[in-house]
């Protein structure tokens, strides 16, 4: 999972709109205030880690269609590690996080990319969620079912009585 990570966070930092950010006398301002670009790196995010999510579950559930309570905690804990790996690999190959060298290194009145950031921390466990989702749909489509538990032996016939059948008297 933290090698399928390390793809979530390039293909992040690959795919992700970059912010613009333009240096004025008073300060570094979004170049478009009214943009998308910071909420649309949090939706790439999202997106990537939904997709990631149905086919991590998928391998999962094929490599190994017997299930089990640890098949499922490592899928949940192995997709957060690695969720959180891209974030921060994203983070860290972006755009620089200190903006006042870039805006310096820019120049006034210069646009330049903000840093790459994910907002919404709770993109975080978008990738486990589907993942987990993704195996459990699949477990009860196509796994491995338990044996039906077998009819109760029938109860053996009623024995005649010695006697023939004799109504007793008193």
């Amino acid at each position: 999972m933290l090698v399928v990570g390390v793809a979530l966070g390039l293909l992040w930092l690959w795919l992700a709109p970059r912010v613009p950010l333009v240096k004025v006398d008073g300060g570094v301002f979004l170049k478009d205030p009214e943009g998308e670009e910071a909420i649309g790196a949090d939706g790439t995010f999202v997106l990537l880690a939904l997709g990631f999510g149905v086919v991590t579950g998928l391998l999962v559930f094929l490599r190994s269609r017997g299930g089990g309570i640890g098949l499922a905690v490592g899928l949940a804990v192995g997709a957060l590690l690695g969720s959180v790996l891209a974030w921060q690999l994203g983070v860290q190959l972006g755009p620089s996080s200190d903006l006042a060298a870039s805006a310096k290194a820019a120049g006034t009145n210069k646009t330049f990319d903000g840093p790459l950031k994910l907002q919404a921390k709770g993109a975080l466990i978008v990738w486990p969620f589907m993942a987990l989702l993704t195996h459990l749909l699949l477990m009860g489509s196509f796994g491995h079912r338990d044996p039906e538990p077998m009819a109760p032996a029938a109860p053996p016939p009623p024995v005649p009585p010695k006697d023939g059948g004799a109504p007793q008297h008193w």
